[in-house]
């Protein structure tokens, strides 16, 4: 049976994430990550970037999320995955691109 790939979000390039620092402008952050998922109404300090793959029959998930948030129009800190899981995001995803995992 097939099964149709499901992708939400904005697509997280860690390299992008990277490049975020506190100081940028609201316009710089959207160049760098795109527009956010998710723009809380009531909270508008904060920007929620999420990201969901799951590829066909897999049972594998790749799913991100960075949050930034500002103060006076500037990021005050961003809400990012470690090292470690970038890279094990990183690797995960090349898998599901490759189409081996299951």
């Amino acid at each position: 049976m097939y099964r149709i790939n499901i992708q939400q979000g904005n697509f997280l390039d860690q390299v992008a994430v990277d490049q975020v620092k506190a100081g940028m402008t609201r316009s710089q952050v959207r160049y760098l990550l795109g527009t956010p998922m998710v723009a809380d109404s009531f909270n508008k300090a904060r920007w929620d970037y999420i990201y969901y793959l799951k590829k066909g029959r897999t049972r594998h998930v790749d799913s991100r999320r960075v949050t930034v948030y500002f103060e006076d129009e500037k990021v005050a800190r961003l809400d990012k995955p470690t090292d470690e899981v970038a890279a094990e995001q990183e690797k995960s995803a090349a898998q599901i691109k490759n189409g081996r995992t299951y």
